[in-house]
């Protein structure tokens, strides 16, 4: 049960900076379409608790080392090289983003410059992505539980506390951008939506995910700590809808609105979650540089090194562009180059049931 919920924990921990820590990528991706974001965060939690199955599952079965191999070998030659090239960008961009936000919340809570923020998170990044997959693996894994229970916290507070009538919440809310349609990528409706932001947190979490179910022998124990991460991270997502819904026409306008409702419950508390969510942008930001790291060197080795360091300058300069709009810039367009990996892992048993039944076919009598 331990390992389940290790596995569980770090699945959650990786995709919860760039999914929804903050509160901005639940504003606009749920609470903009009002009453209709709730049914999407629904439909949601059920396809990450299927994907987080998937994943964790395929990276066991492959004992998966990157996910180029695995990928390849669940997707066929063509669909493969997409999906392998859908990755890349992604573990880059969301990189890039988290940087950028690490910036965000120390001058949202502090009044600090935004550049203190991201050549901190850039320094800590480089240094802990030179550590081991295990020890990665805990880092992003020991922060979750403090999360889980702020989340839980700010969702029941803001609902009993709400001040407004659910129409006019309602009003408010839909009156805010979506990102799919404040982005060049416009496609209309709360269900495109929730799908982006199912493909886009895919993407986000397929190749850390790929590699931690490599580092577990037990395809089992695998399988329900993808399947029990994915739910946990569906159930906060709309939990934290509902907090951001019910105080819609407080945090519609800053940066980082989870910050918000918590500093707003009181100050101690919002100066401890700053510092957590800190923490889970930290965590996916070493997930993805590192997945990116090991997807073209062999870690522990100098090349690995070298490639650290230059993919942290290169990201570090491009995260000046700025938190909020970065979303709007990569979180679309991921969410849309990852149906391709949806694809790939829905049809990824029938893939590898045909393999086995070819093996066994030409095995020996």
């Amino acid at each position: 049960m331990k390992k389940v919920l290790r596995i569980a924990s770090a699945f959650i921990g990786i995709i919860v900076g760039a999914g929804f820590a903050s509160g901005q990528e639940i504003l606009q991706y749920f609470t903009s379409y009002g009453y209709a974001g709730t049914i999407g965060a629904i439909i949601a939690t059920a396809i990450f608790a299927y994907m987080g199955m998937m994943l964790t599952k395929l990276g066991t079965r492959m004992k998966a080392t990157s996910h180029k191999e695995a990928i390849y070998r669940v997707s066929g030659k063509w669909l493969g090289l997409i999906v392998d090239y859908v990755i890349i960008f992604t573990l880059f961009g969301v990189g890039v983003v988290m940087i950028a936000g690490a910036g965000s919340i120390p001058s949202q809570q502090f009044g600090l410059p935004s550049v203190f923020g991201t050549i901190l998170m850039s320094m800590l990044v480089v240094a802990t992505i030179l550590m081991n997959v295990e020890k990665v693996v805990n880092v992003i894994g020991s922060i979750t539980p403090f999360l889980i229970a702020i989340v839980v916290l700010v969702a029941v507070y803001s609902i009993a506390t709400m001040d407004g009538g659910l129409g006019s919440l309602d009003a408010t809310a839909k009156a805010q951008d979506s990102v799919v349609e404040s982005s060049f990528l416009f496609l209309p409706g709360w269900f495109i939506s929730a799908l982006n932001y199912v493909s886009f947190n895919i993407a986000v979490g397929a190749s850390m995910s790929l590699l931690m179910g490599g580092n577990e022998d037990n395809e089992r124990i695998s399988s329900i700590g993808g399947l029990l991460g994915g739910l946990s991270l569906g159930l906060m997502i709309v939990l934290s809808h509902l907090a951001i819904f019910s105080k819609v026409d407080i945090v519609a306008n800053v940066d980082m609105p989870m910050l918000k409702l918590v500093d707003d419950i009181a100050p101690g508390l919002g100066v401890l979650f700053s510092i957590v969510l800190f923490g889970m942008v930290f965590n996916t930001a070493i997930s993805m540089f590192f997945s990116l790291a090991a997807r073209f060197t062999t870690v522990g080795t100098k090349q690995h090194k070298q490639f650290v360091f230059t993919v942290g300058a290169v990201a570090l300069a491009l995260s000046f562009v700025g938190f909020t709009d970065l979303v709007a810039i990569f979180y679309p367009l991921i969410g849309y180059m990852g149906l391709f990996l949806i694809a790939a892992l829905i049809t990824a048993p029938f893939r590898l049931s045909k393999e086995k039944a070819a093996a066994e076919e030409h095995r020996p009598a």
